[in-house]
């Protein structure tokens, strides 16, 4: 597969084209931000750890019936995956009291939730990625109906499957962020990544923080967090 002209390139990854049309190159990078790009860094290793563990996951997940980009692991930090066009969403769920979450409602961080709770986020980084809802969703022409039940519907059976999962990996998924896109035929399936940087990790007897949450917080020790992640998971 040749790798051709770059097409994007964003906070985490860089996209190029390749020789087939239907198909692109991810490449992950060590790049670091938060709080909408205010915050910036490096964490040695990351791209390589967040490229593995996705498509880790992604393979797994489509065994689960959910259907995703990839395709093909081309090398530690780069992916072949399918070419789509990804609907401006943040699709994120919460299985426990984090973050924003526990500043909006004033949850103590760490309070499960009785459900998971699914939010969108309109994804725009002037507008520092809004929280939506499906009225706005609609009403903005995002996706339909239809989609945004398909696309619920993957978010809950992915968090199903990473919930009891990750248990035996003794890991308690907090929450996580996924996107999705369209194929040329239309078809909704799950892209971007699942990995540290997109999840929030603890561990499930000290409730150490093995995620992005790291560097956001300036708690040290995020190398460390995400070797443990690709260690815990792959063995390695």
């Amino acid at each position: 597969m040749e790798k051709r002209e770059q097409l994007y390139e964003g906070k985490a990854k860089k996209v190029f084209k390749t020789d087939d049309e239907n198909l692109y190159i991810v490449s992950y990078k060590d790049d670091a931000t938060a709080f909408n790009g205010l915050k910036k860094g490096s964490i040695t290793g990351k791209g390589v750890v967040n490229n593995r563990l996705s498509n880790h996951f992604m393979k797994l997940l489509e065994k689960e019936g959910v259907p995703t980009h990839y395709v093909e692991e081309l090398n530690d930090r780069e992916t072949l995956v399918k070419k789509v066009k990804i609907v401006p969403l943040e699709v994120i769920v919460r299985n426990i009291a984090a973050g924003s979450l526990s500043k909006r409602l004033g949850l103590p961080e760490g309070t499960p939730m009785k459900l998971p709770v699914i939010e969108y986020c309109y994804k725009d980084d002037e507008l520092g990625d809004p929280m939506i809802n499906e009225y706005h969703i609609m009403a903005m022409d995002i996706c339909t109906k239809e989609e945004l039940d398909t696309i619920a519907d993957y978010a809950l059976r992915v968090n199903a499957f990473l919930l009891d999962y990750l248990k035996d990996k003794k890991i308690e998924l907090v929450d996580f962020k996924i996107e999705f896109g369209r194929t040329s035929d239309g078809t909704i399936i799950l892209a971007d990544e699942i990995s540290p940087d997109t999840c929030r990790f603890w561990d499930s007897d000290t409730h150490e923080k093995l995620d992005k949450d790291r560097f956001r917080r300036d708690l040290g020790g995020v190398e460390d967090a995400y070797a443990e992640v690709l260690r815990r998971l792959l063995g390695e």
